[in-house]
Parts: C-alpha cells; structure tokens; sequence
C-alpha cells in the first residue's frame, strides 16, 4: 500500500529513509513510528489481535524495517503487542480477567498516590485540575456541545495525581511500567459519552478531597472511581 501525500504530510519524521542519516536520525525516525503505532493501538485504528505488517507498515510510513522492527519491540516490551510464533506481531488481546488484574492494580497503587497527593499537592495544581475539569464540562454541556471525539483531555487527571504525589516508585509503576496498558483500558471508556460524563463528576470529588487535605478521602473517591470505571469496562467488553 503505498503512502498517500494525507500520510506524507502526518509522519514528516519518517518522510526520510533512515539509512539517510546518522545513528540519531536512525532512533528518530524509530522513536516517531513508535508514537503513531501506539496511538493507532490505544484509538482503536489497529483492533485487538490485528497483525502488524512489516511489508504494509513499512510502506505506509515510507521506512526501512530496521527502524520499524525496533518500535515493534518496544512496543513488545510496553506490553500492546506479542509476538506469535509463524505469524509476526499481534496488537495484544487482552481477556476480562487480564483487564480484571490491571484495575485491581490501578485501584491501590492509585487509591495510595491520590492520599499521598492530598498531603502534598500544591494549590496551583489543584486550580489547574480545576480549570480543565471546567473546560471539559462546558465543551460537553455549555450552548453549543462538540462531539466527544472533540473534546480536550489537556490534562491526564490520574497522571497528575500521581505526579503530585511525589512519590517517585508510584511515579513510575504508573507512568512508565504498565501505563501503556493501563492507557489501553482507559481508551475504551473515552469511546462512551456517558462514562466520561461521569468521570467528570468523580474527577471533581476526587478534586475536592485534594483541596481540603484529606488523605483518607481522596484514596476513598480514588478507589470507587477506579473500580467503576473497572466495572463499565467488563461490562461492555465483548463476550468471548
């Protein structure tokens, strides 16, 4: 399949060969088309259990296969992809009992960095969470609505909870280890207008907690709000 001038124009990082340039421009072009797969995977572009094609993929971005086999592996090691034996890269397939796993996970670690944050948190960061969650309400529910793809999440709340913990482990559990995992069960409730509907709501009270300094609260609302949205996302999953 070759690539289109539309294609061309959304990956100028991999419009060049990498055999064009030095090493640098080498993890470049890698580094670019790691970004573009990752977010077909979490937008749904590529399905669960769909093959990534080397032939096809390396056409489309107008790259040689060293550079995409080396965002293959990384995204391996990211976990949203597994390689099958005879068959090449798969988008991961991931059963309810994994998804099951994963929220149970995000549920303490996340219930233990928004306590942490409620003691830590500085009030700048607290209006910032503020500003957006009134930017998000009102593109969704002021005069003229846009659609829910249109909608601006130009704050990840969970990343910026976690962040304000200060903790650095939890830090990293959450923002690095499993968070292209946990991003890929996220991207399933953004698709439904009624569950971001209400993660605003929670997102508020979890809010409020961090503003009055309550500890115990916060991991409370934290916690009930992972385990809905833990519940939302089994519930709508396809049976196998």
């Amino acid at each position: 399949m070759a690539r289109t001038p539309r294609e061309t124009a959304e990956y100028p990082e991999a419009a060049e060969p990498a055999a064009a340039g030095e090493p640098g421009a080498w993890a470049s072009v890698a580094d670019s088309v790691l970004g573009h797969l990752e977010e077909a995977i979490l937008c749904g572009e590529l399905k669960p259990g769909a093959k990534i094609s080397e032939p096809e993929m390396a056409k489309r971005f107008g790259i040689s296969r060293a550079p995409l086999r080396e965002a293959i592996r990384r995204l391996e090691e990211r976990k949203l992809v597994t390689h099958v034996p005879r068959q090449g890269a798969r988008v991961i397939v991931l059963p309810p009992e994994r998804v099951r796993q994963i929220f149970v996970i995000r549920e303490a670690i996340e219930g233990m960095a928004a306590r942490e944050a409620a003691l830590r948190i500085s009030e700048q960061d607290i209006q910032h969470l503020r500003d957006s969650l009134k930017r998000q309400s009102e593109q969704l529910n002021g005069p003229e609505p846009v659609g829910l793809p249109h909608v601006s999440f130009d704050i990840d709340y969970h990343a910026a909870i976690v962040r304000a913990s200060g903790n650095e482990f939890l830090i990293r559990f959450l923002s690095e280890d499993y968070h292209a995992l946990i991003e890929l069960c996220r991207s399933r409730q953004r698709r439904r207008p009624e569950r971001v509907q209400r993660s605003l709501q929670e997102h508020a009270r979890i809010v409020d907690a961090l503003a009055d300094r309550d500890p115990e609260l916060a991991e409370m609302m934290m916690r009930r709000h992972i385990a809905g949205a833990r519940d939302d996302v089994l519930n709508h999953m396809p049976q196998p």
